[in-house]
């Protein structure tokens, strides 16, 4: 009764409040309508500027009215948590601050989400979808009964006058899958095979009309296209326009599922498409259906049906005399007149079994495999026999057949026209599916989850580089717009970077690749991808800097371009590949160096930042000319000695959203910096000596049982003093401990014949704990900014950092590895977090860092089975709390055991996994994984929660992923240039965009002739769901949310928007009635694509 007479006073007060709040806002508004809104031009100037601030002025109060109301909800949200507790600790509730040196960013920042947009999340996951893939896996038995001539299927059988009524459609489509890249590299394949099949395709389909063929991969189709005559060139397009050419998908490659991000994938769809317009000027038709391929693989024995011992007869490569042949020992036959009726029955069989498995009567079956009709002979056969075929079984009504050779347009228009799809009434003919098909095994327990980690070192640069091209992107759209607007055009280097901006754009295109990205392809074709990448880094870091160069000018006028001495230079250099970067040195003088600091991500940003100088002697000013709080930590040489040629400083930046800050170093006679204490454990030691430094206070110890501990003014945590491995973490929130165990463990691989290689894992069961004979060396630094704690292990470095900062870092923890596993033979190593969270099997990974799918540990599959791709987090929760482990690469993932969370981070195997490779995995690197370990409360749960289809991450776990994957981007002025004046900072953006609203890319278009930049550029914009149930209070985030709304006047600072009109996500189309836009607006989870143009 009491509890309810609170809520009751709570609940009248928090109406009084909202009331009280509106009225006296618009009392303060109080502005008159004026009397036709409608046309700007009716206005007097001084007019529309009132009623522009008084406008702006209520924009301000809702704001206020928000923070208002998100602090009574915070309020009761807390109050009934402690009203739940019994009150046994009341103290919990408020923010216990800690004695520790804080940097504050700023007052404490209370983030303001609408109320609207929280109810996304708590919706979507209802939305009926006919197939949910989870309940699918929890009905199949998975006990991989023998199917008979289909080995993973059933017998297939069909009643002889099914097709009386309505005939069996069936579209024979001819094609050839081209890797760029694979036991070959992209240039030895175009030479050996590619070019020669496109010479053939131009060739043979002109022979005769009814011929169709397929492509998808631009990278090869563009360098074929300009080797090519006029005369060649008009050819293919008129076999497009005749429809016997067909370009489907039309990416830069066909990319990987798994361990792609979504950036990268847009960015090579967008490649090809663009690529495609300006050669080609195709039409497209963007529609999504789904076909489903039923059989083994998509090679000929295995997509005429299900019997691929008949199938393969019907492969004509494989006729006898050829270098293929048919491993069922029995050979096609070339069609004449003695054998065609009993031939044409033969095959009709199989495509009306085929056909059972479909909803309607039209059939697709694929005609092609890897690099199929290299050969003119082998147009012959396959077009030849297969007409024959075609014609025979039209002229005889009695089969109840058409078949015929067709495209996937030819395909999907019989199956839209037999299905009445595009009429109102057919919505629920083809199911609506939701869920994956993650983790593919494609027989028995041979399961795919391998690849999802293999060579670890190429997924990470992947990110790396990734982020260096969006950053490199933006800032040229920026910096091309102002040297148009400063008449610089002819100093600013915009056609060469174009240039250096389209091949980094299809060398990470390429590497999206389905045996690029996934570690699947031969040694030397991964240095092949990896120089691609290396040099593409090399090239963004020059757009970046020539790009920084003119939009941190004060004087526009005073810009020059000079390619002997660069205005800018990075603060870390990559020496090699397959090496990992390292900070160069920065001298320092009594003249001030400047320091430019680039922020990639849209919302204002609180950073540490951490670069290496010659001297301790350092004094750093901010954008403003105030002194900085610096901290200076040791470099060291190994895991025990301090080199003492140079010092690393780290200090909290503040950054505007995609802008620059210029900070000042100096060298001063005594610098104020706080330096960095060290406690070493080391076996061996029998008693804590001081080691002698001129500079840092060093102390040397035994391992010890006694707990380390690190803490900040959100959480504490306990290290196991032998290990120097996390054990505990207790959020100062509500003064909770929870376990946190971080420990490694091997997996091997199994004793049968077929083992783990670079698509497989099998392993021989559990992993085996890491066994270490002497206890790791542990360096153990504590100081202003940031604290951490080094374990060196034979295999691993193993550092986890707590930032001493007020706001988002100081929320999560910093891990990294440093994992060499080069003298291992056939194991896998992986990082296992355990904790007591009652996660109950489920946990949840992300797919290309788009969206969150629910995960479920089943008993009834195999290990290797339980293992998922994870691109950029995965996390498990209870009622209580969700830990998530945000990851800055590709790797495989699983949560095996209640409570638990682990990754895979690099596997090395001395054998074939017979999938085609030919080879195991031995060119392991030193790879450096970054991840960031986030412990957040949760406010309850939703009723079913456990039955929802998606999950959404908290607005802080996405700024997390975002600050992880996009991190700042220092750069220095050469020391002996004399420095013209810069700007403090340069801010594009007028505030932080939205919370929820990413911006995934501002990217030059091409122009419509030469390789120049256009005057346009594509804005793409995402919008994410996420979930309110967590606390917001005092995040530190510098943003709020706007319901998907971004007027677009108040996006840029000191850029026009000269127009703004929507696009499809690859710009291939524009909406009929596309008109400049004054306000994006867009519903949670959507990308959108806009052509933009600035002045």
């Amino acid at each position: 009764m009491k509890l309810s007479r609170q809520f009751t006073v709570l609940g009248s007060a928090v109406f009084c409040v909202v009331i009280f709040s509106l009225y006296l806002m618009l009392d303060r508004g109080h502005f008159d309508h004026p009397k036709s809104p409608r046309r700007e031009g009716t206005f007097p100037k001084g007019q529309l500027s009132i009623l522009q601030e008084k406008i702006d002025h209520l924009e301000r109060l809702l704001a206020e009215n928000n923070e208002i109301i998100s602090n009574i909800r915070d309020s009761v949200i807390n109050l009934s948590e402690s009203v739940k507790d019994g009150q046994k600790n009341p103290e919990a509730i408020n923010f216990s601050q800690g004695s520790q040196l804080e940097l504050f960013p700023s007052a404490s920042t209370l983030l303001s989400v609408d109320y609207e947009d929280c109810l996304f999340a708590s919706k979507s996951g209802r939305r009926s979808s006919g197939v949910q893939m989870l309940d699918v896996y929890d009905v199949l038995p998975f006990d991989n009964p023998d199917g008979g001539v289909w080995k993973q299927g059933f017998d297939i059988t069909y009643n002889e006058n099914e097709w009386d009524n309505e005939p069996l459609q069936v579209f024979v489509v001819p094609h050839s899958h081209n890797d760029p890249g694979w036991l070959k590299t992209f240039d030895d394949y175009f030479r050996d095979q590619t070019q020669h099949i496109l010479n053939n395709m131009v060739i043979k389909l002109q022979e005769d009309n009814q011929r169709k063929f397929i492509w998808s991969e631009i990278s090869y189709f563009s360098k074929w296209w300009d080797g090519i005559d006029s005369q060649r060139r008009d050819a293919v397009k008129r076999l497009i326009e005749d429809g016997q050419f067909e370009i489907v998908t039309g990416g830069w490659v066909m990319p990987d599922e798994a361990s792609s991000h979504y950036f990268a994938l847009i960015d090579q769809m967008i490649e090809g498409h663009q690529w495609l317009e300006k050669n080609l000027d195709l039409g497209s038709n963007t529609d999504i259906l789904c076909h489903m391929m039923p059989f083994y693989s998509y090679d000929i024995p295995h997509t005429c049906g299900p019997d691929p011992k008949i199938c393969c007869q019907f492969d004509f490569k494989r006729l006898p005399g050829g270098r293929v042949s048919c491993p069922w020992r029995v050979p096609p036959e070339a069609i004449h007149s003695g054998n065609i009726q009993h031939r044409a029955w033969m095959i009709l069989d199989q495509y009306r079994k085929k056909s059972k498995l479909f909803r309607t009567k039209v059939l697709l079956a694929p005609l092609g495999d890897d690099f199929r009709y290299a050969e003119s002979s082998e147009w012959d056969q396959q077009y030849q026999n297969y007409q024959k075929l075609f014609d025979y079984m039209n002229a005889h009504p009695e089969l109840h057949v058409k078949a015929q050779f067709g495209t996937l347009s030819d395909y999907f228009e019989a199956l839209r026209k037999e299905s009445n799809l595009g009429e109102r009434s057919s919505t629920s003919f083809f199911p609506i599916l939701s869920g994956d098909f993650f983790t593919y095994a494609d027989r028995d327990h041979h399961y795919w989850s391998g690849y999802f980690t293999s060579r670890p070192f190429y997924k990470r640069l992947d990110r790396v580089l990734e982020s260096y091209l969006r950053a490199a992107e933006i800032l040229y759209s920026l910096a091309l717009t102002q040297s148009h607007k400063y008449n610089k055009m002819s100093v600013f280097p915009s056609v060469d970077n174009y240039k250096l901006l389209t091949e980094v754009r299809r060398n990470l295109g390429l590497f999206q690749h389905h045996d690029a990205i996934t570690g699947t392809s031969k040694d030397w074709v991964v240095v092949d991808y990896g120089t691609r990448l290396f040099h593409s880094l090399m090239n963004l870091k020059k757009v970046i800097i020539d790009s920084a160069h003119i939009l941190i000018l004060k004087d526009k006028g005073a810009y020059n371009y000079d390619t002997s001495t660069p205005f800018l230079k990075m603060d870390d250099v990559q020496s090699s590949q397959d090496s990992l970067p390292r900070k160069t040195v920065i001298k320092l003088t009594s003249q001030p160096r400047y320091l430019l600091i680039h922020n990639p991500t849209e919302q204002e940003r609180f950073s540490v930042v951490s670069i290496i100088v010659n001297s301790p002697r350092v004094k750093l000013l901010s954008p403003l000319g105030k002194p900085v709080t610096v901290q200076i930590s040791a470099v060291w040489d190994g895991a025990t000695t301090v080199s003492h040629e140079a010092y690393q400083i780290s200090f909290l930046a503040h950054l505007p959203p995609l802008g620059l800050g210029v900070y000042q170093l100096l060298e001063v006679s005594s610098s104020e910096a706080v330096l960095t204490d060290y406690n070493i454990y080391m076996s061996g030691r029998d008693s804590v000596q001081e080691k002698p430094d001129r500079f840092f206070k060093i102390k040397e110890m035994p391992n010890s049982v006694d707990s380390i501990i690190l803490e900040n003014s959100y959480m504490k945590l306990w290290f196991s003093g032998i290990s120097g491995l996390l054990e505990k973490i207790n959020t100062k929130e509500d003064g909770k401990n929870h376990q946190m165990k971080v420990e490694f463990a091997w997996y091997g691989t199994t004793s049968n014949r077929d083992k783990s290689g670079a698509y497989l894992f099998l392993p021989d069961g559990d992993a085996k704990p890491y066994i270490f004979t002497d206890p790791p060396t542990i360096r153990v630094a504590h100081g202003g900014i940031f604290s951490e704690v080094v374990c060196f292990f034979h295999h691993v470095t193993h550092t986890m950092r707590l930032y001493n900062v007020h706001g988002l870092e100081g929320q999560s923890l910093e891990v990294s590895n440093i994992v060499d596993i080069r003298g291992e033979y056939n194991r896998e190593l992986a990082m296992r977090i355990s904790s007591d969270i009652n996660s109950q099997n489920r946990f949840y990974t992300d797919l290309n860092g788009y969206q969150i799918q629910p995960r479920l540990t089943m008993s009834k599959l195999p290990l290797q089975a339980n293992i998922y791709p994870m691109t950029t987090m995965a996390y498990i929760q209870d009622s209580g709390v969700r830990l998530t482990l945000h990851s800055a690469q590709s790797l495989g993932v699983a949560s095996l055991k209640n409570g638990q969370l682990e990754v895979i981070m690099d596997r090395r195997l001395m054998q074939d996994d017979n999938r085609g490779l030919g080879q195991g995995v031995q060119d392991n690197k030193i790879t450096a994984n970054v991840f960031r370990l986030l412990l957040e409360r949760r406010h309850g749960t939703y009723v079913n929660e456990e039955k929802e289809s998606v999950s959404f991450p908290s607005l802080l776990s996405h700024m997390t992923s975002s600050f992880l994957n996009h991190p700042v981007i220092p750069m220095t002025t050469y020391a002996d240039s004399g420095v013209p004046e810069m700007l403090d900072t340069f801010s594009p953006l007028m505030s932080s965009m939205p919370c929820d609203i990413h911006l995934v890319n501002l990217r030059t278009i091409q122009s419509k002739v030469d390789t120049e930049p256009s005057d346009e550029a594509a804005l793409i914009l995402h919008r994410k769901g996420f979930d309110c149930r967590f606390s917001n209070r005092d995040m530190g985030l510098h943003c709020s949310t706007t319901q998907g709304k971004v007027k677009v006047h108040k996006l840029f600072n000191k850029f026009h928007v000269e127009s703004l009109t929507p696009a499809s996500l690859s710009l291939m189309h524009s909406p009929p009635d596309a008109r400049n836009m004054s306000e994006i607006s867009m519903s949670s989870m959507e990308i959108n694509t806009f052509r933009i143009r600035l002045r």
